[in-house]
């Protein structure tokens, strides 16, 4: 097998090896190759041929013919330059403006120049590295992503993303029954990637209301299909979401399809909640429909006074049923209030008579 074979068959298990293309490793092989013949000859004007197919490479020094005078002020700079008398002597034929090239023998390349190439080709993979790993996060942003727990202490979680990237989840951004354990793989979101110096800085959370669209689009067959569409999701994170879901399909049943059988589906997602609550009701484009739907498990006698324009509205509800549609602390009316976007004004029957309402 020849050197140069031999050569790219390395270069080959490098990008392997690295995660990396053959082109990216060559691109850098190249630019480092540039580095050590600037090292060597003082100048840069090279043309470095390195062809894959071939399995071939080399380094050609480049001169441009100039006339015997000397050196051309409005020449290009790229290129060195040769008086004319000199170039004849590499090329009979040769005539000013023109290029020739003579291939560099590696083995004149001084110790510091084969260290610096080690290194610049060394930074150039690295770099590719980074930006690879920047770009494929990047693309998993505004998504969920299962990490694993290495460490914790009393502030953060330390995961692996994967990549042989880690990042620090915060436990103010996790689920106040969130008690994760090294080892343990858990679910998250990845609010935002930056590319820096070091590497991509990757911020994770739990916090966030598209988790549990996430969770239901990746446990869900037909939310991930769209045959089941979510339309609107609240969320008091660590206690509660109220999710809005319509299907696509008369034949399917969107509650029953995101319930499971047995419950089963809506059990996992609750389980990667750490034991959130999730309260699901049908969307519907009929307005009244979807104001009563959004403030279950409490049951709407009417809903009154609708404003399409200003997105309001009165919902009745049977005066024991009051305390249940307003939930504690106001969470239940205020979750279907962000998850349909309307305003809602609750009142019970008495109330409902004692202002002359008619319902």
């Amino acid at each position: 097998m020849s050197v140069n074979k031999k050569f790219f068959e390395a270069l080959l298990d490098l990008a392997d090896e690295r995660g990396l293309s053959l082109e990216e490793v060559i691109d850098s092989f190249d630019k480092a190759l540039r580095v050590a013949f600037k090292n060597t000859k003082g100048h840069q004007s090279a043309r470095i041929g390195i062809d894959v197919e071939a399995k071939d490479f080399g380094v050609y020094e480049q001169f441009l013919v100039v006339e015997d005078e000397g050196f051309d002020l409005h020449a290009d700079p790229q290129y060195k330059q040769l008086k004319l008398a000199e170039a004849k002597q590499m090329k009979k034929s040769a005539k000013v403006g023109d290029i020739l090239e003579q291939k560099v023998d590696l083995t004149e390349f001084s110790p510091k120049a084969i260290l610096n190439l080690k290194q610049v080709f060394k930074q150039n993979l690295t770099k590719y590295e980074k930006t690879n790993l920047y770009k494929y996060f990047k693309e998993k942003e505004k998504e969920m992503i299962v990490a694993r727990v290495i460490d914790q202490d009393e502030r953060f979680y330390r995961l692996d993303l994967g990549k042989e990237v880690t990042t620090l989840l915060p436990k103010k951004e996790t689920l106040e029954n969130d008690d994760f354990v090294d080892g343990e793989a858990i679910k998250v979101y990845i609010a935002l990637v930056e590319e820096q110096t070091r590497g991509p800085k990757i911020l994770v959370t739990r916090l966030e209301k598209s988790l549990v669209v996430r969770l239901f689009e990746d446990l869900i067959p037909e939310v991930k299909e769209g045959i089941v569409e979510v339309m609107g999701v609240s969320r008091n994170p660590g206690d509660r979401s109220k999710i809005g879901v319509r299907s696509n399909d008369p034949n399917v049943d969107a509650i029953g399809s995101c319930v499971g059988a047995d419950g089963t589906r809506i059990k996992e997602i609750v389980r990667s909640l750490s034991g959130e609550k999730i309260d699901l009701f049908l969307w519907s484009d009929n307005e009244k429909d979807l104001i009563a739907n959004s403030l279950q498990p409490a049951e709407v006698v009417n809903v009154i006074e609708i404003d399409p324009k200003e997105k309001t509205a009165i919902a009745i509800v049977e005066d024991d049923k009051l305390s249940l549609a307003i939930g504690k602390n106001g969470q239940n009316v205020k979750l279907a209030v962000q998850a349909i976007n309307w305003k809602i004004d609750i009142k019970s029957v008495s109330m409902a008579n004692a202002e002359g309402l008619t319902y």
